[in-house]
């Protein structure tokens, strides 16, 4: 069963992982059997072997990981590599695939381009 990884930073304030719960929420509504969860690298929970785990668990045997990054950097290129190498040793039988980080994603680019066009001052 295919399942989707939300992979990200990670940060001290709680409140910097709502979007990726907002993601996650907008997904199930197109699908509520879809199998998504969070996955940070360092700072929040759960951590990326946590929200495999918990995918796996929930019969996931393919797992696309979607960085929720601007960029591939080094957490992109290098870290998640070896992390989905890791987790794949751990969960006989798991098969992860990597995907682009969204702020690569030409479709993403547009609609941020679109925003920046239209952007109103932020509410305090």
């Amino acid at each position: 069963m295919k399942a989707i990884l939300l992979y990200g930073h990670g940060a001290r304030n709680p409140e910097w992982a709502q979007p990726f719960q907002r993601i996650r929420d907008a997904i199930k509504l197109r699908d509520p059997r879809a199998l998504v969860e969070p996955g940070f690298l360092e700072l929040m929970r759960p951590s990326f072997e946590e929200g495999v785990a918990c995918l796996v668990d929930q019969g996931a045997t393919h797992i696309v990981v979607v960085p929720i990054f601007m960029a591939a950097g080094s957490h992109v290129k290098k870290d998640l590599p070896r992390l989905a190498a890791d987790a794949m040793d751990r969960h006989a039988g798991l098969h992860i695939d990597l995907a682009a980080p969204v702020g690569e994603v030409d479709s993403v680019l547009a609609a941020m381009a679109d925003y920046a066009m239209n952007a109103q001052p932020a509410t305090p």
